[in-house]
């Protein structure tokens, strides 16, 4: 809590969580695995059929959720066996998201078209959504990170098999708050190529846009900063909350443009309107950003 602390005084005198922040970490990795799946789920619905390469991320992350919970109970006991196991896990998710990105893309091009015509923003924008995939990537990167532990504490040195440890240029929480902001950044422009199918007639579509690039510039500036001021920080959490806040909101008015005019539930509005599990990413990304400026200590 020391960071945020320094944010709001009475955050330091809260005891110690019962999990670390990797253990936090590593939940929520488990998390997102599991809702990125129905998330998947619902976008490749639309089609009406299922093809056996968009069954690749739905099955994948249902099992890796499953596989990083039980690994992580078995962490109480055996830590670098379930490192192992936790580390197999999310190279797996980065390979899922960039063949799903590779897939996606290939659905937005049209190869056989002219010179200067074959790849181009329409396609791009109206393609199944390109970074999306990524997420899967960016959920693999962190999980690697906190599969193993920092020793000492901001030292930039993880402690892998048999003793042997490797040296990062920077420490675990500024590589933490560099994949907030990188993540938040996919979160973006996912976000403004799916709001530029309606070009922007809603003014509201702008708070997103500009809430993401706000946060997105303030965690890789905070990661880039090895000794931040309180006001450094302050900026940074103010930013994660405004994430959360902005990722809530935006799915309480995507469900209230889903349901119809006397408020009805219809499933095919759903499937087929605006994705009301999207802009959950701005709040997830938010939430994992706070978790980033907790204490580093393993025990």
């Amino acid at each position: 809590m020391e960071r945020l602390a320094r944010v709001w005084g009475p955050l330091g005198r809260i005891g110690r969580l019962p999990l670390t922040r990797d253990q936090l970490m590593l939940l929520m990795a488990a998390m997102n695995e599991f809702f990125l799946a129905v998330d998947i789920y619902l976008a490749h619905s639309i089609s009406g059929n299922i093809t056996s390469r968009e069954w690749i991320p739905i099955v994948f992350g249902p099992l890796a959720a499953l596989a990083l919970i039980l690994a992580g109970l078995l962490a109480l006991r055996r830590r670098e066996t379930a490192s192992v196991i936790a580390s197999v896990i999310f190279l797996a998710s980065i390979a899922v998201g960039l063949l799903g990105t590779y897939f996606h893309f290939i659905r937005g091009i049209l190869p056989s078209g002219p010179p200067g015509e074959r790849i181009s923003v329409d396609l791009l924008v109206w393609a199944p959504p390109i970074l999306g995939p990524l997420t899967f990537s960016l959920v693999g990167l962190w999980g690697l990170s906190a599969a193993w532990s920092e020793e000492p504490p901001e030292s930039g040195i993880l402690r892998l098999l048999a003793g042997r440890k490797i040296r990062l240029p920077y420490s675990k929480t500024r590589a933490y708050l560099f994949m907030v902001g990188m993540g938040i950044l996919a979160t973006l422009l996912s976000s403004v190529l799916d709001h530029a199918r309606t070009p922007f007639t809603n003014p509201w579509l702008w708070v997103p846009t500009l809430a993401g690039a706000f946060a997105s510039v303030v965690a890789i500036g905070l990661g880039a900063i090895d000794k931040p001021s309180r006001t450094d920080l302050a900026t940074y959490v103010g930013a994660m909350i405004l994430l959360i806040a902005v990722g809530i909101v935006g799915a309480l008015l995507h469900v209230q443009v889903d349901l119809t005019a006397q408020s009805v539930f219809v499933p095919e509005r759903f499937l087929r309107g605006a994705p009301f599990l999207a802009p959950l990413l701005f709040a997830d990304m938010g939430t994992l950003g706070l978790l980033a400026l907790l204490d580093p200590a393993e025990s």
